[in-house]
């Protein structure tokens, strides 16, 4: 699945002396996740006190990357779990230590709300999933931190912000570039002209998919599409993101290799961006 954006450079500068410019911005810099940012909801530590974080959705990502992360951040840990899996809620109860309260299915979800070990609830469902978890989330109280794409559709990412503020709680979306250091020091660049004023920016995000056909991220009515929601996203995000721009115009083409595989959702997406600058 690829997605591939090309938007907005000036000097031609070679790979060495750029390497070697970005190496000094960087050295010094701990190479961070966005876990512990996102824990910090903000980067900022409000208290003294960890934050208690309940995982919703225990595939892949939770199971191999969150889970693990969380058991080595200081602002925040792995308080509870919410699945429609009891085998799996008696493993990770296990493994992890989650007392039986602090274990929920979907239809008791809502319950989380008078827990008071969560602070924070993650999101890591099916993209389709993503608004009704966030949003109940938010009315039981709790902060929310959602796995991108933030949602399927701009009415349900409007529907996610609305239920966040009237909660009075705060909203994080799950893109890394937001905390990883090296695009930081693309936006500095950008920002201090190191190497002129930009005019073009190429992004690309993609991996090959391959094994189950039957997997939801091939299921439209789950992910709400293919190429573009599930790596599309982070070459515009890194396009917005470093520049500061949102762009004005949008031309784009979708074309598969493997029809038969990518039956109901896009495998390649290739985009061009016009920005205000250019």
């Amino acid at each position: 699945m690829k997605k591939k954006s090309n938007v907005i450079k000036k000097r031609s500068v070679s790979r060495r002396k750029f390497n070697k410019m970005l190496g000094q911005g960087i050295a010094g810099t701990a190479m961070i996740s966005s876990m512990p940012l996102s824990c910090a909801m903000g980067g900022q530590k409000q208290s003294d006190r960890s934050l208690g974080i309940a995982l919703v959705g225990l595939g892949a990502y939770s199971t191999y990357q969150l889970a693990p992360a969380l058991q080595d951040t200081e602002l925040c840990h792995l308080a509870g779990i919410v699945t429609g899996t009891p085998a799996k809620a008696r493993r990770w109860s296990s493994k992890y230590n989650i007392p039986e309260p602090n274990i929920y299915d979907y239809d008791s979800f809502d319950d989380i709300a008078s827990n008071e070990d969560i602070d924070i609830v993650y999101v890591v469902l099916p993209n389709s999933m993503h608004a009704e978890f966030s949003i109940r989330a938010a009315q039981a109280g709790k902060h929310v931190i959602c796995e991108k794409p933030m949602a399927i559709s701009v009415q349900e990412c409007d529907a996610i912000i609305e239920a966040c503020e009237k909660a009075g709680v705060k909203l994080g979306i799950g893109y890394r570039l937001h905390s990883e250091p090296y695009t930081q020091e693309v936006k500095r660049f950008v920002r201090e002209k190191t190497f002129g004023d930009i005019t073009s920016v190429s992004a690309a995000a993609a991996y090959v998919s391959r094994g189950n056909p039957d997997q939801w991220r091939l299921n439209k009515a789950l992910s709400g599409g293919g190429a573009l929601l599930n790596m599309g996203v982070y070459s515009i995000q890194s396009a917005i993101y470093s520049t500061g721009e949102n762009p004005v115009t949008v031309t784009a083409e979708e074309f598969s290799t493997r029809p038969a595989y990518f039956k109901d959702t896009d495998e390649t997406i290739t985009a061009k961006f016009e920005f205000p600058g250019g």
